[in-house]
């Protein structure tokens, strides 16, 4: 490997309120997830120095939009708790009070106010996502008829009334309150593109093509290219509390792609297998009970899990039990073109464990190929606040 900077691709309410869960990565079919650290935090993990700070190879190309990236999660980091247990929030304090006026060298920045921690051997794998653009409309017209839904009101968190308190743990469970009262999952993907929502839940937009609108689901964000040339910008709202199933792995063990075919084991060879196959996809797309509902965004950048929108080549994806939201994390990884500086702003439904992280390519033709194809391995270095190894390792 060698050191280049370049860089690739919930809301918590008690009771029975309905809360989003992350969205789940890439879909390649291809992508063999290593094992997480056994640890439910990164402060129940091997913590150790990484390499001193004024060795690292920062560049102030890559270092400028990081520097930015950090800026705009402080709002976010200096009033909540990290869950890692990690840090505290007077711990940034001092590099949040540096970043708002620095006006010098930002490679200086990351060098004067963090130091490098490896959780456990920091050995990372990476993978990618970005925002799509597909053709949507407002309204329903020709052409424009797959809905896009907003929040459903009927989505709750609850406990079955059958079930035993001494198994309730955690958070409470997604569903809805059926015509008798008792609390059911809620509707799985195939009974929704079958109706069980028209007329009870508002539609955000329409959109083209199902096929599309599936991978834009899948990222949890993206862009509505509209008949009059408008782009409308859609973010996650939520999710139906059903199973996510990665239908490229599927088509895999079904040896409809990969080794054997002419379908490639990637994002593009699901589509093409798709586009090939029209009436097999249906159901090949309905293995996938999750669904994903949306809200109209009007910021910058599509929005992260930390709330602040997250930019191609800044943003990266993390579980924030091993790794605190804004923390900056540099990465050197096989594949070079996703070395570099990244800052953590956002989370995803398979992004678990130690130095798991999925990297932000923005939008476009090569952002959705350099994020199709993303799957690497290599080293991750936490940056944290100076003192903190020293606190936590006394």
């Amino acid at each position: 490997m060698r050191i280049l900077a370049g860089l690739a691709a919930a809301f918590s309410l008690a009771g029975c309120a309905a809360i989003p869960d992350a969205r789940p990565p890439m879909d390649t079919g291809a992508v063999e997830v290593p094992e997480p650290i056994p640890a439910d935090t990164a402060l129940a993990a091997t913590l150790s120095p990484g390499p001193a700070i004024d060795t690292m190879p920062f560049a102030g190309w890559d270092a400028a939009p990081a520097l930015a990236a950090f800026k705009r999660s402080c709002d976010k980091i200096l009033y909540r708790d990290d869950t890692s247990g990690l840090t505290r929030r007077v711990d940034w304090q001092a590099p949040c009070g540096a970043a708002a006026n620095w006006s010098s060298d930002p490679v200086l920045f990351f060098k004067s106010q963090f130091e490098t921690v490896m959780v456990g051997d920091g050995s990372a794998f990476a993978t990618g996502y970005y925002e799509p653009e597909i053709l949507g409309s407002r309204t329903r017209a020709p052409g424009y008829d797959v809905p896009v839904y907003a929040m459903p009101e009927d989505l709750v968190r609850a406990w079955p009334a059958d079930m035993p308190e001494a198994e309730r743990t955690g958070r409470p469970p997604l569903g809805r309150y059926d015509e008798n009262g008792d609390f059911v999952q809620y509707y799985e993907r195939s009974e929704i593109v079958a109706g069980a929502l028209d007329g009870k839940v508002p539609v955000v937009a329409w959109a083209a093509d199902p096929v599309e609108f599936f991978f834009l689901q899948i990222q949890g964000s993206g862009l509505l290219r509209l008949p009059d040339g408008e782009v409308m910008r859609i973010g996650y709202a939520g999710q139906n509390g059903r199973e996510y199933v990665a239908i490229g792995r599927t088509m895999r063990e079904r040896g409809l792609i990969g080794d054997g075919t002419e379908y490639p084991t990637s994002m593009q060879g699901i589509i093409a297998w798709l586009r090939d196959n029209p009436s097999q996809a249906d159901a090949i797309l309905n293995e996938n009970k999750s669904w994903i509902f949306f809200r109209e965004l009007d910021t910058e950048g599509p929005l992260g899990s930390l709330e602040v929108p997250v930019f191609r080549q800044d943003s990266v994806a993390v579980d924030p039990k091993f790794v605190p939201y804004g923390a900056p994390v540099y990465l050197d990884m096989e594949a070079d073109v996703a070395d570099g500086l990244w800052i953590a702003q956002d989370t995803g439904g398979a992004i678990k464990g130690a130095n798991r992280f999925d990297t932000f390519w923005g939008n476009g033709a090569d952002a959705r190929e350099i994020a199709g194809g993303m799957s690497s391995r290599g080293t991750a270095y936490l940056l944290l606040p100076k003192g903190t190894l020293a606190r936590l390792k006394p």
